[in-house]
């Protein structure tokens, strides 16, 4: 069968695709221009596609022979997948391999902007360190403090871990409560958001984007939390209404905030840029070597199975696809 590949892989990662398939890839670090991604699709039996493509409507339609969309990434709010199930075309992320590297840089991100880290490397960088003073620089601690995670999925179960490491008090909100037995392994507190947002010296984000939390965090949010608090997004960018969050930063509602994420990625709301109590990374969540390779291979697998019509590992819509035994070819033995 025919693979389009719109991003450039790891060479195991192609190694193991090329094995069974024809290929034809993007060998660019950089994204798909529209129109290249829409001639790409056109005598494609699957694609292998990138977070950063618009998978919609349009590009089924030039792409008939499509039955399968493996995404490189967990989040897919990038796919269509009402319109990829109506067409029988099965849709998959990457969730589990990256949950300990996005743990990890919401750490980083928690530690730049509370000490002040970027900023004090542009002073130094720049020779504006001239003297040690008692009160130059300061910063604020996150050992002791108190942690509040809103959405309790792997990543914020791997980022509750890491927190009992720094002596934090971990509270949560999560769509459904976990059961007592795993609160208490965890060591976390259940709150409702209002009193999590007021409460917490940290906010860390770790939803899916769906309608229901597009602009989760805006002006009232904001509002609940401490001024010396600070908001941590590595979800996805339109959680947070960045107008709301320019605005609370320049006035000193809260503290700082650190942001992997944007909500008009790649773009950046130009006030932010100008802050310094913003810290804001090119969306590196799973940017190790050992992450995005594991992401390539589990997107290659996915894809693998869903080109034998099997069902694949972390496949989406498997039974809107499937309808029932015996239906669209596939095999529910996969």
């Amino acid at each position: 069968m025919k693979i389009g590949v719109s991003g450039r892989l790891p060479d195991e990662v192609v190694s193991m695709l090329e094995q069974e398939h024809d290929m034809e890839l993007h060998l660019e670090d950089r994204p798909m221009k529209r129109k290249r991604l829409l001639d790409l699709v056109g005598d494609k039996d699957g694609l292998l596609c990138m977070i950063s493509d618009t998978i919609d409507s349009e590009l089924m339609d030039r792409g008939p022979r499509l039955k399968m969309i493996a995404n490189y990434g967990v989040g897919f709010d990038n796919i269509d997948i009402k319109v990829a199930t109506s067409r029988g075309i099965l849709v998959s992320n990457t969730p589990d391999v990256l949950t300990d590297a996005t743990a990890d840089i919401t750490f980083a991100l928690m530690f730049a902007v509370a000490r002040r880290v970027v900023e004090g490397d542009r002073i130094t960088r720049a020779g504006e360190f001239r003297f040690w003073a008692p009160l130059n620089f300061l910063g604020r601690e996150v050992s002791g403090k108190t942690l509040g995670i809103v959405g309790l999925g792997r990543i914020g179960r791997a980022v509750a871990r890491r927190a009992s490491g720094f002596n934090m008090q971990v509270l949560y909100n999560n769509r459904r409560r976990i059961n007592g037995p795993e609160e208490r392994a965890l060591g976390v507190e259940y709150l409702e958001l209002e009193a999590l947002f007021s409460r917490a010296d940290f906010v860390s984000l770790h939803v899916p984007l769906t309608a229901g939390t597009r602009h989760l965090v805006g002006v009232r949010e904001l509002g609940l939390m401490k001024p010396t608090a600070y908001l941590i997004n590595t979800s996805r960018g339109p959680v947070v209404d960045e107008g709301a969050l320019e605005a609370a930063l320049r006035e000193g509602t809260i503290g700082g905030a650190g942001l992997d994420v944007y909500e008009n990625e790649p773009a950046v709301n130009p006030g932010l840029l100008e802050l310094d109590n913003a810290v804001l990374l090119p969306h590196v969540g799973s940017a190790t070597v050992e992450t995005r390779t594991l992401m390539g291979l589990r997107a290659a697998e996915n894809l693998l199975a869903g080109l034998k019509r099997k069902r694949p590992p972390d496949c989406l819509n498997w039974e809107g696809v499937s309808g029932g035994e015996g239906q669209s070819g596939l095999d529910y033995k996969g």
